[in-house]
């Protein structure tokens, strides 16, 4: 996602009503999420009702639009004040504070936060405004909060870890900044840029945070796109770009594309990418034509599985495996 203020968002908005309410009306309650069918759930990002949404994995529920949990910013979750900086989420994932999982999300209008799951109360929020366009977020492990923005050309801490609307950060440097993502093996905050992947060292204290480059990889081929944890690979990390999809090598600081499927995974548009480490399904999201988003999909694949789920109406920019990284066993 470029730009979300292009004249395709604005016939969106003005044709979305049917896809809309159709979204709606498949919503479940809290409790729902809680004892859903499914050890394998998924999250999206759906833009035609500016919603995260997370559903089980198998083909009934998305035809079925059974939607075990849904959130966005008002009022009721202690956000009214910044609903203005939300209508296009860029990312979604499941991290656990104190033990308790969360939800990050952040959107291309500004908004950045961190809510405990299911209730949707706000650990942490601020709104960077809509030029930057933010694309991603991580939780680390002092509780501060790491963003990414592409127009924004940087990678920000902000100090959530001092207050529920802490504004103070520590900026990095990055061009066309797209993932992000908090390596506990490593002890790294690994950014993926336009061109090149870098990784953080996080230094300094809670309060007044460090960031200092320990390694500079460009990438195999131009703009960067998706970062994530490989679930049955510790040394791995996911990398898309618009042409391509890798597994990096930490260890051997390479980009390789061994991994079984790159045939059919490795393509042109892939948004967002990720494994199970259960069921070894590696789930992809890509721009689909058709789509009145121009960088979204209705659909999430099943690679290893070759299954489609389809939500019928839906705008989906990232589709992830609803599964914290850090709590995964190998």
């Amino acid at each position: 996602m470029r730009n979300p203020f292009t004249q395709a968002r604005l016939l969106t908005r003005m044709t979305g009503v049917t896809c809309a309410a159709m979204l709606v009306a498949g919503t479940a309650t809290a409790a729902d999420a809680a004892s859903g069918s499914s050890d394998e759930k998924i999250v999206v990002t759906e833009q035609a009702t500016d919603r995260i949404l997370v559903l089980d994995s198998d083909r009934q529920s998305w035809q079925e639009t059974k939607v075990l949990w849904s959130w966005r910013p008002s009022a009721a979750n202690g956000l009214g004040d910044l609903v203005a900086s939300w209508g296009a989420p860029s990312d979604a994932k499941l991290r656990h504070r104190d033990g308790k999982p969360h939800l990050l999300a952040v959107d291309s209008l500004g908004l950045a936060t961190v809510v405990s799951y299911p209730d949707g109360a706000a650990y942490w929020a601020t709104s960077v405004g809509t030029q930057p366009n933010l694309h991603s977020i991580e939780l680390l492990p002092d509780g501060n909060v790491a963003i990414i923005a592409s127009r924004g050309k940087w990678l920000r801490v902000y100090t959530a870890s001092q207050g529920a609307r802490s504004n103070s950060y520590v900026e990095f440097p990055l061009s066309d900044g797209h993932g992000v993502f908090w390596d506990n093996g490593s002890r790294l905050l690994w950014a993926l840029g336009g061109d090149e992947l870098v990784a953080l060292e996080l230094g300094g204290t809670p309060a007044q945070p460090e960031l200092t480059e320990v390694r500079r990889t460009p990438l195999p081929t131009p703009k960067g796109h998706d970062l994530q944890p490989v679930a049955a690979r510790p040394d791995r990390l996911w990398i898309t770009t618009d042409s391509g999809v890798y597994q990096y090598s930490k260890s051997k600081n390479a980009f390789l594309q061994d991994y079984r499927g790159a045939d059919r995974i490795s393509v042109a548009g892939v948004k967002s990418v990720g494994d199970d480490l259960q069921s070894g399904q590696v789930l992809t999201a890509l721009i689909q034509n058709k789509n009145l988003c121009t960088w979204c999909t209705d659909t999430a694949t099943l690679n290893r599985r070759k299954e489609t789920l389809t939500l019928h109406g839906a705008q989906i920019y990232k589709a992830r495996w609803w599964v914290d990284p850090s709590t995964r066993s190998q």
